[in-house]
């Protein structure tokens, strides 16, 4: 079972986020092979964080020697091979899978640039956020393809164009 423990810090204003972010979350992962997490009997966390862009800043600073902004960080805390196992190992039946912080300024920033609601980028940041708690990445071309595939497919499923397609008009 899969649960979001959302907190909303000024300057993103008031809304809707938790239900969002579960949409979100539960999108990403039942388009991966890691679908039965979204059943199993385990309390799976994701901590999701809607913050200032300077909180980011400092977070992406500090954590990958970064010293700017960005729209999204995502902390792990499950290695990605022991994912599996997860259910089966949990001793309290409780497992935070990791931490997912937005930062709104650069959110609505990139919403903007695009033409797309505030709403729908940050459905699309937390979807990319719970697929590098998965341990999907994109640091090499086929990696990143692969991401953005299972994006595409999860926003699609909620309604949400291709950001990708977007991007490149």
């Amino acid at each position: 079972m899969i649960q979001i423990e959302l907190s909303c810090e000024s300057p993103w204003p008031d809304g809707d986020w938790d239900a969002l972010a579960d949409r979100a979350a539960r999108a990403a992962i039942e388009r991966t092979p890691h679908g039965p997490l979204l059943t199993t009997p385990a309390t799976i966390e994701v901590s999701v964080r809607l913050t200032s862009d300077e909180e980011v800043h400092a977070l992406n600073r500090q954590y990958r020697q970064k010293d700017k902004p960005t729209n999204v960080l995502s902390f792990p805390m499950v290695q990605p091979d022991l994912i599996d196992t997860i259910s089966q190992n949990s001793d309290d039946g409780e497992v935070l899978l990791g931490d997912i912080v937005l930062a709104h300024g650069v959110c609505v920033a990139e919403a903007a640039e695009r033409g797309i609601p505030v709403e729908a980028h940050a459905t699309h940041l937390m979807v990319h956020g719970v697929l590098h708690l998965l341990g999907y990445d994109h640091m090499s071309d086929d990696e990143a393809e692969a991401m953005e595939d299972i994006e595409r497919q999860a926003l699609h499923g909620l309604g949400i164009a291709d950001p990708y397609l977007i991007r490149e008009e």
